[in-house]
């Protein structure tokens, strides 16, 4: 036991390269396996909730890298984060009104082909950034193509096309060579 406190540092007032670097694979091998108790989307794509515990945890699990904390402290402190992380998002999807308490709602910014400019000006969404969306979606930033699009959750911006209208992709086969034309209904 004696040399495992010794290695790892524990009780010392400073620790060497050494015992940090083996702090530093015993931490991240606990974090991999506290993370894994969570949600897989704790770490995916993820709302500002979501994004918060990240940063705390990391932010906790660094403190047992450096000695700032006793291992076995803080490696329960994330434990207990993330746990938390898990019963919230557990509430959020039992108990209807508490989950856009904690993760917000979707804002509708565009409707029927017109963008609603209160809410891009509310969200900070500018014309760009609709543009971009539009982009991704193939709509080549026309928004008559658009039925609605919205700021989700998590800060994207998703995009309902059109029912019944043929979308028309340009394919370049090469360059001064042949454009193809793809109609996809």
């Amino acid at each position: 036991m004696s040399l495992l406190q010794s290695l790892l540092g524990i009780g010392a007032e400073e620790l060497n390269p050494g015992q940090m670097a083996l702090r530093a694979a015993l931490t991240f091998v606990v974090a991999v396996a506290i993370v894994r108790l969570g949600h897989k989307r704790l770490f995916g794509k993820a709302t500002a909730f979501d994004l918060v515990v990240a940063i705390m945890f990391g932010s906790i699990m660094s403190r047992a890298i450096t000695n700032t904390l006793g291992l076995l402290g803080v490696w329960l402190a994330g434990f207990v984060l993330v746990m938390m992380h898990r019963l919230v998002a557990t509430l959020s999807y039992h108990i209807n009104p508490f989950g856009p308490l904690v993760k917000g709602n979707p804002v509708l910014l565009v409707e029927d082909g017109h963008t609603i400019r209160t809410a891009l000006r509310k969200s900070h969404v500018s014309r760009a950034d609709l543009d971009e969306a539009l982009r991704g979606t193939g709509s080549e930033a026309d928004l008559s193509r658009v039925r609605q699009a919205y700021l989700e959750r998590d800060g994207s911006i998703s995009v309902v096309p059109r029912a019944g209208e043929a979308r028309v992709l340009e394919v370049t086969v090469a360059d001064n060579v042949q454009t193809v034309r793809i109609s996809i209904d």
